[in-house]
């Protein structure tokens, strides 16, 4: 560790995770068959487009030269084509356990450390129980290329499996038809406990110049394809009203052969990559972090899955399972017990156990409390369901994906969950992954955070109100005479902000009102309309908040009045200038 960041020793351990996912057979193939993969359309053909509803969701000039002193964790880089995971290699029924032992496949990375300390370590010597007393062991593979342990587990050497959310609607690509019915039922995942959000390990490096993410409209990026760096570039990008096709996008094996091109190349304007080079070339003149998983907190999130004969065969294994996970979570806020885990990790990993302790900050644990909000919670914006359909969207728009997608309700199985929830020593427990924030003026959240992102949505406001829920009465096509919202689309358009925001868990949240200036020549100055606009923000605040139970201190609203004309050279455009901006502001700088 160093400053509390994860040395260059670790990362290298992991280069095969995203590697293996940008993994292609030699040629350019779809997952079955000889069929190339079809190239990214729009609706008309042309670049694809994400929608942002369908989501959860100023300067330096970059020197030109690169900086050869600059260590990176690799030196070597190779752009590579756009391509699509290769086909599962096949399937079978599960290996038979062993001595009663469970195949828990695994990666490098701290948000395993539950399971290890839950397990004593790697291989299979403690002595597990099952809630009636059955015993039965767990070993812990390393498997850290995510292909072969896809492969391991399809073929039934693992009978469990690892992934990011947002890395499983690829995984599926394999294990379904078109029509998203299984190939094979005994494979698909079910997935039954979170273990962890990203808590710092991914980010965003740009140059000094790129102040927000529209900055980014016309710019290069480099990332790894077919991975969480893309989920996660791609996010940010649509959130900050950016399309695909507005940005160059250059591809690499992994995310440290993106920090390596970006040092390179002083043409490419950001890259998506890992700690600790996010960290190393942030630091550097002429570049910052835009934006990383400390901000951005509930967006990459892991989760483990048994194959569906394996769980419904031994149920009472993976309850067990559960329990020992969540106990562990709990044992591991002591200090005493992450000096524990941290030399069963480095024994593990072969990684010294003082790496292993500072890396622990790279996740966030999640409790029994946190699972339940992440599978059961429908108010929870950054709920499991939300995640799951936003990489499912952004994957097929891209044609990383070409089936239909599985409903994740067919993928979770939220049964223990629901057993133990009905336990006191677990249904006493509190979500801990909230940011408690202090009220700030919005000026100083504006002059001490560095703003992230802004994303424009349109509300239709009654002329001279700001309350959301007036309703007036319409007359159908038929004749008759409905009551109904006088903005119908008011609760889809909350809806689609509190997914924004609820992937920034520890971020401020300025909403900012605007109104046109139609009336300006009326009127002796904008003090009316600035108040209208501010409380019509305030509205949407107060909307979110009670709606979506959020921390009101999280968010301020501001009105602008027609000060600020969405295009200004086109400032008489009213229709434009009727909106609400969400600006998104980095926590860390507080």
């Amino acid at each position: 560790m160093s400053g509390g960041r994860p040395t260059a020793v670790f990362y290298l351990a992991v280069l095969a995770v995203i590697g293996g996912l940008v993994y292609f057979a030699g040629m350019q193939a779809g997952f079955f068959g000889g069929q190339a993969a079809p190239e990214p359309a729009g609706e008309n053909g042309g670049e694809p487009t994400l929608d942002p509803g369908m989501l959860n969701l100023g300067t330096n000039t970059a020197e030109a030269a690169s900086s050869d002193d600059l260590v990176t964790t690799v030196k070597e880089y190779s752009f590579v084509p756009s391509e699509r995971l290769p086909a599962v290699k096949g399937t079978a029924a599960y290996k038979p356990l062993e001595d009663n032992t469970v195949r828990f496949a695994l990666n490098v990375w701290a948000g395993w450390a539950p399971i290890i300390h839950a397990n004593e370590g790697f291989q299979p010597k403690k002595v597990w129980k099952t809630p009636d007393g059955k015993e039965f062991k767990v070993h812990l593979i390393l498997a850290d290329d995510p292909v072969i342990m896809r492969d391991a587990y399809a073929a039934g050497d693992y009978h469990i499996g690892w992934a990011t959310v947002d890395m499983l609607p690829l995984f599926m690509e394999g294990f379904v038809d078109k029509s998203g019915t299984p190939r094979d039922s005994r494979i698909m995942p079910r997935i039954f406990q979170q273990v962890d959000w990203s808590n710092g390990g991914d980010g965003i490096v740009v140059r000094n110049e790129i102040k927000t993410v529209s900055d980014l409209k016309g710019k290069t990026i480099v990332l790894a394809k077919n991975s969480p760096s893309e989920y996660f570039a791609l996010s940010m990008l649509v959130a900050g009203g950016l399309q695909p096709g507005d940005v160059t996008f250059r591809y690499t094996n992994d995310a440290f052969e993106a920090a390596a091109a970006f040092n390179a190349n002083r043409e490419i304007a950001a890259c998506v990559s890992w700690a600790p080079d996010i960290y190393t070339l942030s630091e550097q003149d002429g570049n910052r972090m835009l934006v990383n998983t400390l901000t951005a907190n509930k967006l990459i999130a892991d989760v483990w899955y048994a194959r569906a004969d394996f769980a419904s065969d031994n149920p009472d294994l993976i309850e067990g399972i559960v329990r020992g996970i969540f106990d562990s979570v709990q044992a591991l806020t002591n200090q005493s017990e992450q000096q524990k885990v941290s030399e069963w990790m480095a024994q593990g990993y072969a990684i010294p156990k003082d790496e292993c302790l500072g890396m622990l900050a790279d996740a966030h644990s999640t409790n029994f409390a946190e699972n339940r909000d992440f599978f059961l919670n429908q108010n929870n914006p950054a709920r499991f369901e939300s995640v799951w359909n936003q990489a499912y969207y952004i994957y097929r728009r891209i044609r990383s994906v070409t089936h239909q997608p599985v409903p994740f309700d067919n993928v979770v199985d939220f049964s223990i969950l629901q057993k133990l929830g009905k336990e006191e020593a677990f249904a006493s427990q509190k979500n801990e992954y909230r940011v408690q924030f202090a009220p700030k003026s919005t000026g100083e959240i504006r002059a001490e955070s560095d703003e992230v992102l802004t994303n424009t949505v349109i509300i239709h406001f009654p002329p001279n109100r700001h309350d959301l829920d007036h309703k007036v009465t319409r007359t159908q096509s038929d004749g008759s005479q409905v009551e109904e919202l006088y903005d119908p689309n008011v609760e889809f358009v909350l809806e689609e902000i509190s997914k924004l925001v609820g992937q920034f868990g520890a971020a401020r949240v300025v909403i900012e009102g605007h109104t046109d200036a139609s009336m300006k020549s009326l009127l002796p100055d904008d003090s009316l309309v600035k108040e209208l606009s501010g409380n019509r923000a305030n509205s949407v605040k107060e909307a979110l908040v009670q709606k979506f139970q959020l921390d009101p201190n999280q968010f301020n609203a501001t009105g602008a009045g027609w000060d600020h004309p969405a295009d200004p050279n086109d400032p008489a455009n009213h229709a434009k200038n009727r909106r609400v901006e969400i600006h998104v502001f980095s926590a860390e700088a507080e």
